[in-house]
């Protein structure tokens, strides 16, 4: 089957790895501890495989230098090389941004923190340190083996904690436990002050902390625009005691299931009942205190090319009423349908359900994609609309529209308590398509474009919050918001992005970047 993500294996092995710590300590402290940063340029033999990192083959980095730093004082080096002369800086964790908000050729100083990646407890902030260049299976494994406990982060593995986290994200175990970052203490940020110095800053939620807006920016304004992130600290507000009370516990056993319907068996009329029956179930039991808090599912609506079309669940195998549960939910989707579907379960230990890499793209690794939340379901129309795109004779590439979802816990949280806005949706939603060939390009992404116009002709192309749609999602971003050409709503971008959080996170930026060092095709303007 297709999947979201392309599997990408580690980094390749250029210095030794960080020493452990169980305090925060000044940059220079930091650098006695640690292996010198590594530089890499054009030539090297290692530019081409660190270069080419990103999820998304469209766009390759070719920047002048790629820095392997190991700690905050490195990153304070590069950047300040970078203003010196004057040479445009990005960050990459784990490679995963599916636009070019990295690998733009603009970049001259490309800063990577796969080398960064200690997960340890920090008895000083009496909370759970993790290096920003941390992929979430790293994060999941340790967590969960040395302490029993987790984070309510994403369901890719592979995915990199520094964008992942500071976009807001969310995953299995957020209907129960709400999103990542609503278990976020406190980040270490490497900022610019308006003198062209680099200076490390650590921000908590402690209500009395001088830094606490760049906190509350990190917890979904999006990376790489208010500064670099190297580290952040976990723990659940209200968490006292030992440190493995402290976060969230998953699950002792989780059971997986795959329920398929093959493609060929589905008419217009079957194919859009399915998906206004999954609506509306979601919109039912999606409140706080549902006993579906425990499950988590997406339906994946693979293009016809695909040959079929899937729900997958992730839900709590512990309890007494899991299999009816399960199974009410699974009849609920499919109910008139028509066509009945294979349904494969699995139980396994919650580490080992986790730790399942995603299934890769091959070849298709040319990518042009969006998304949003949905505080009602689709309307039938829409789905017609997402349902003629899917099965477009014309169309060869591995078109998906992923509805996962939403609310519980997550809509317990104001929408200004973090930076990510959305606290009252349903469903979370992402239209993408996966390509191989370079000369297809022009006709791939409008194939997105087409699709994403049908479904939001009413609001102007995009999901501009209203009473069915709440937005757009920086972890899913899309430049194309930002052209007045294909954005009709007269909305801005930013708005449909956060809202009302907009204006706060601009004073953020002046603050921090008042030089607007850190910045990208996503990022905001200092006021």
């Amino acid at each position: 089957m297709f999947s979201r993500r392309r599997f990408l294996g580690s980094a390749i092995a250029v210095a030794g790895a960080t020493a452990g710590f169980t305090a925060p300590t000044s940059p220079t402290a930091q650098a006695a501890q640690v292996a010198p940063e590594v530089i890499v340029r054009p030539g090297d033999a290692r530019y081409a495989e660190l270069a080419e990192r990103g999820y998304n083959n469209r766009f390759v980095a070719t920047p002048d230098e790629i820095w392997l730093v190991h700690c905050a004082s490195q990153v304070e080096k590069a950047v300040n090389q970078a203003i010196a002369n004057n040479q445009r800086i990005t960050v990459r964790g784990g490679g995963h941004c599916f636009e070019g908000l990295v690998d733009d050729p603009q970049f001259r100083v490309l800063v990577d923190l796969s080398e960064m990646k200690d997960i340890t407890f920090d008895p000083a902030m009496n909370a759970f340190a993790v290096q920003a260049g941390a992929r979430l299976g790293e994060v999941y494994k340790a967590l969960y083996e040395g302490w029993g406990v987790t984070v309510p982060g994403g369901v890719c593995p592979e995915v990199g904690v520094g964008g992942h986290v500071t976009g807001g994200g969310y995953g299995p175990l957020s209907r129960r436990y709400g999103l990542v970052v609503d278990h976020l203490y406190a980040v270490e940020v490497v900022v610019a002050d308006r003198g062209g110095k680099a200076r490390t800053v650590i921000a908590t939620r402690n209500a009395g902390d001088p830094n606490r807006d760049l906190w509350w920016a990190h917890t979904g304004g999006g990376g790489g625009g208010f500064g670099i992130v190297t580290r952040f600290w976990f723990r659940s507000p209200g968490a006292s005691g030992s440190p493995s009370a402290l976060l969230p516990k998953p699950p002792a056993r989780m059971r997986k299931t795959i329920v398929t319907w093959p493609w060929a068996k589905l008419t217009e009329a079957s194919f859009t009942r399915l998906v206004l029956n999954h609506g509306a179930w979601h919109a039912a039991n999606s409140a706080p205190g549902s006993p579906y808090a425990v499950m988590h599912s997406s339906l994946q609506l693979h293009s016809s090319l695909a040959g079929t079309v899937q729900l997958e669940i992730r839900m709590d195998a512990t309890l007494a009423n899991t299999a009816k549960l399960h199974d009410d939910y699974i009849r609920a989707v499919n109910a008139g349908v028509g066509v009945e579907p294979t349904v494969d379960v699995k139980e396994g230990t919650w580490l080992e359900i986790v730790l399942e890499p995603t299934a890769s793209y091959g070849a298709y690794s040319r990518q042009k994609s969006m998304g949003g939340h949905l505080r009602e379901p689709l309307t039938g129309a829409q789905v017609g609309a997402i349902y003629r795109s899917l099965s477009d004779p014309n169309h060869y590439g591995a078109g998906l529209v992923y509805l996962a979802a939403y609310g519980c816990k997550i809509n317990t949280v104001s929408s200004s308590a973090t930076a990510i806005p959305q606290r009252d949706s349903v469903l979370k939603f992402w239209y993408s398509n996966n390509w191989a060939d370079p000369a297809q390009d022009e006709a791939e992404v409008n194939w997105l474009r087409t699709l994403r116009k049908n479904v939001h002709g009413a609001t102007g192309g995009f999901p501009v919050p209203n009473d069915q749609q709440d937005g757009g999602y920086i972890n899913y971003p899309d430049v194309d918001m930002r052209d007045p050409a294909q954005n009709t709503s007269g909305v801005p971008w930013y708005s449909i992005i956060w809202k009302g959080n907009y204006p706060r996170l601009q004073r953020v930026k002046t603050t921090y970047d008042p030089t607007n060092v850190f910045r990208h095709a996503l990022s905001l303007d200092p006021a």
